[in-house]
């Protein structure tokens, strides 16, 4: 970038969720100019960090950008941040902010975001909560923005050309029985890992047993994930186990579903826009204010739990209800356009 009243953005992806990672670059029509495709089977932390880490000392080095901005996959949003600070430009960290004041929950998560914190001069956050997080860890107030997020401004620019019609799944892996409530599923929390799992599944096989349910889960791919999902869960009826869906696909179905049952964040910020009930398999969240408004609500990966708020909530209109409002405190759709303004600024000053 040159610092002048244009920005002239370098997309660098690292390639971590590579399948998952195509899809969305495909669904915006983003062309990365650094394709680094680091992805490996069963690749621990350390050697995730330490390869993203090294992999970026040349692409900076050539590209020579006034500003580095990261997101995404917290592990590449860390050594991002920290292969700029040792190049001394400055970072702009989106979903900037996001705490459970627990290092162990979410995992490694926690401990990249706060990380990453101390690196940045910008700090773009969601929510004033987010904001305030960060005023506590004493990170200087005129360096942090509530601007909204980005991934809001994506979710409604799908949904809105899927309801309009500009934008279609020309050939959906999954169609959902209109007869059926649809429990649309996210899982692959490394916590969770082991016995989580296990309780998670065992909750989606007893909700399948209900002739009014139908349950569609795209299964991650990591092996942890995979392995259990499908020794527990596959071939039962009433559970359609898929493969990675295209974001603009996932929306949909996120659209058509009657209940979200997950515990990915970005799940819990995208689905208020929805009007769904969100129901999250983590005991912490990084995300308060949905859980506030009563958009979301929090069951762990709890067998019992996990059961009895989805019967509560397929059985009980009022209880639905209360839960199904359109209410995003994450951001109008506008995010995007007030972190550019922000940038401009900066670089101009």
């Amino acid at each position: 970038m040159r610092q002048t009243n244009d920005i002239e953005p370098t997309v660098c992806v690292t390639g971590q969720h590579r399948d998952l990672l195509d899809q969305v670059l495909d669904a915006f029509s983003v062309q990365p100019d650094y394709d680094l495709n680091l992805m490996r089977q069963a690749q621990t932390l350390s050697q995730s960090t330490s390869r993203i880490l090294a992999a970026l000392e040349p692409v900076l080095v050539e590209a020579r950008p006034d500003l580095v901005l990261v997101q995404g996959d917290t592990t590449t949003t860390f050594a991002g941040a920290l292969a700029a600070f040792y190049q001394r430009i400055p970072v702009g960290h989106l979903e900037a902010g996001l705490r459970t004041w627990d290092l162990a929950q979410p995992f490694p998560e926690e401990s990249n975001r706060v990380l990453t914190g101390r690196l940045a001069s910008l700090h773009f956050a969601a929510t004033e909560g987010a904001r305030q997080n960060l005023l506590k860890e004493n990170v200087d107030p005129a360096t942090v923005f509530v601007t909204g997020n980005t991934g809001i401004d994506a979710v409604l620019h799908v949904r809105d050309g899927l309801a309009s019609g500009s934008l279609k799944v020309a050939n959906p892996v999954f169609r959902p029985n209109p007869g059926k409530k649809l429990i649309l599923v996210t899982a692959h929390r490394r916590e969770s890992f082991g016995e989580g799992f296990q309780q998670i599944c065992d909750a989606l096989l007893a909700l399948s047993h209900r002739d009014d349910v139908e349950i569609a889960y795209p299964v991650h791919p990591n092996p942890n994930v995979r392995s259990i999902v499908e020794q527990t869960l596959q071939g039962r009826p009433n559970i359609a186990l898929l493969e990675p869906l295209g974001y603009v696909e996932f929306v949909d179905l996120m659209r058509q579903a009657y209940i979200l049952l997950t515990d990915s964040g970005g799940v819990q910020e995208e689905g208020p826009s929805l009007g769904k009930p969100i129901l999250v398999m983590r005991d912490k969240t990084e995300r308060p204010e949905a859980v506030e408004a009563g958009t979301v609500k929090l069951v762990g990966p709890h067998c019992e739990r996990i059961v009895s708020e989805c019967a509560k909530l397929l059985d009980d209109r009022q209880s639905y209800d209360a839960m199904s409002r359109v209410h995003n405190p994450y951001g109008d759709g506008h995010a995007s356009a007030r972190i550019a303004d922000l940038i401009r600024s900066f670089l101009n000053k």
